[in-house]
């Protein structure tokens, strides 16, 4: 899907980034918690301000460089299954499409490593994005989908510990598929992607 006015939109910002995961140190490094790990690893790279406490969560606001697009980089302090809450008033406020939205969230259907970039499509299961729809009012957002794997059952336990525990992987493994996952974020609000 091609989005819509590839050029700077005409509101405060021109893309609302959105992390996905759940605050607390109990749950960093989670694999639930990818997506913050990619927002503020965009926050970073585009040299943004400390982010500050808003719309329930921390946020924070500037260009991805010189002449660049404008972004909110957004990380809901709500828990994962109430990240809508937070993500709706961010939308509201900064009065965008929904196509302008990005949510980068962790995906077990996907292998761990593997990337997918896309607007709409089907929820997985997956609370966050429910509560982000609820809120949205549709499931046609942006998506980065950030596989980290699934264990070889679908016993709801076992799955739970599985994206609320430890990766299993080395933290070389966890840090590339962080900056895998924050390059393909950046390609598509820099344009340079198609959804």
């Amino acid at each position: 899907m091609r989005l819509p006015g590839r050029g700077p939109f005409r509101g405060p910002v021109d893309w609302l980034v959105v992390g996905l995961g759940n605050p607390g140190a109990k749950y960093a490094g989670s694999p639930h918690n990818i997506g913050f790990e990619v927002a503020n690893r965009l926050a970073a790279r585009w040299e943004l301000p400390r982010a500050k406490t808003k719309f329930a969560g921390k946020l924070t606001e500037g260009r991805t460089g010189p002449g660049g697009p404008r972004v909110a980089v957004l990380l809901p302090m709500t828990y994962m299954n109430e990240a809508g809450r937070s993500v709706g008033v961010a939308r509201g406020a900064y009065k965008l499409p929904l196509e302008r939205v990005l949510v980068v969230h962790d995906e077990i259907d996907l292998p761990f490593g593997d990337i997918r970039a896309r607007v709409g499509g089907g929820l997985a299961g997956h609370n966050g994005l429910k509560s982000v729809k609820a809120q949205l009012g549709s499931p046609e957002f942006a998506r980065v989908r950030v596989g980290v794997g699934r264990p070889d059952t679908t016993d709801p336990e076992i799955v739970s510990a599985h994206v609320l525990g430890a990766f299993r992987q080395s933290k070389a493994e966890v840090a590339a598929l962080v900056e895998d996952a924050a390059r393909i974020a950046e390609q598509i609000v820099l344009g340079e992607r198609e959804l």
